[in-house]
């Protein structure tokens, strides 16, 4: 999850650039994850904002890519439980990875991989068997690198084309 460095403090994110993904449990953790989604999604993407953010993001554990300097790159989000099988038809032992965003000047660098990875890790840890997410159809190639399949047919979800994915951990 880290590369060499060779960075300096303030430069935009490069191959090579050194960066931790961890769980943001300190509010100014959580609190990047919203200005990384606001940017991408709200901000390149034309969702509105009153949509970007919603009740499952009080219980959701939320995972952020920082470079060594501190600046956020990315960031996602898991749930689980209840929260969870209200998104993936019921099944308790199935998460729900979301608002997975990677900042503009990060992108190529193995930032989203890191993230998908941390997440399911933690899915892992809480004795989930498999992870759901809702793919932009741009992105399914990304996905499925990583093991997930689509499964069901194409959906908007904020005006934008979207594919149901699942993968076994």
């Amino acid at each position: 999850m880290t590369g060499a460095d060779g960075t300096a403090a303030g430069s935009p994110a490069t191959p090579g650039t050194s960066y931790v993904v961890r769980v943001a449990e300190e509010a100014t953790d959580r609190e990047a994850c919203f200005r990384v989604r606001k940017d991408v999604f709200v901000g390149e993407q034309g969702v509105p904002e009153d949509i970007e953010y919603d009740a499952y993001d009080a219980g959701a554990l939320h995972v952020l890519a920082v470079r060594e300097d501190g600046v956020p790159l990315g960031t996602g989000r898991l749930l689980h439980g209840e929260a969870a099988a209200a998104k993936t038809g019921g099944d308790p032992t199935v998460g729900s990875l979301g608002r997975l965003a990677v900042t503009r000047e990060a992108r190529g660098l193995g930032v989203g991989a890191a993230l998908v990875g941390a997440i399911e890790r933690a899915a892992h840890a809480r004795g989930l068997a498999a992870v759901d997410l809702h793919a932009q159809t741009h992105a399914l190639g990304f996905y499925e690198r990583l093991g997930y399949a689509a499964y069901g047919p194409e959906f908007p979800d904020a005006g934008i084309p979207h594919r149901a994915m699942r993968k076994a951990l």
